[in-house]
């Protein structure tokens, strides 16, 4: 059975940061992209980074949405079957629930229709 757990989330005041970890079991998603996407109270789940693996070679390449960029930093241990998601300076439009993602392709995704499995969320909540 295929599981993303994550980790990490929890209450930060404005400017803070925080690490979001997520370990995937199961299987390796070693030829897959991964990433994360977010969902805040009212709203649609969004976007937020991505990161794909280029085969067998140690390349990879990430992809952000805007209000992130800057901030956020995405990245992966292959060894470990886990993805990371580093975020810098949070503002409180950056509280939702973040749900790691595991793509249905090698290349970067931008939507959910191109997510095989998801992960079950952790809170992030910026306060002002």
């Amino acid at each position: 059975q295929v599981q993303l757990v994550e980790s990490g989330g929890g209450l930060v005041q404005t400017g803070g940061s925080l690490r979001l970890s997520c370990t995937a079991s199961g299987r390796t998603f070693s030829s897959n992209a991964m990433g994360w996407f977010r969902q805040a109270p009212g709203k649609e789940r969004e976007f937020v980074a991505t990161v794909s693996w280029s085969g067998g070679s140690s390349y990879y390449s990430t992809y952000y949405t805007d209000s992130v960029k800057g901030r956020f930093t995405i990245s992966r241990d292959k060894a470990k079957n886990t993805v990371y998601l580093q975020m810098n300076s949070l503002k409180p439009e950056d509280t939702a629930v973040y749900y790691c993602a595991a793509g249905r392709y090698s290349g970067n995704f931008l939507s959910t229709y191109d997510i095989d499995y998801w992960g079950k969320g952790t809170l992030v909540t910026v306060s002002s």
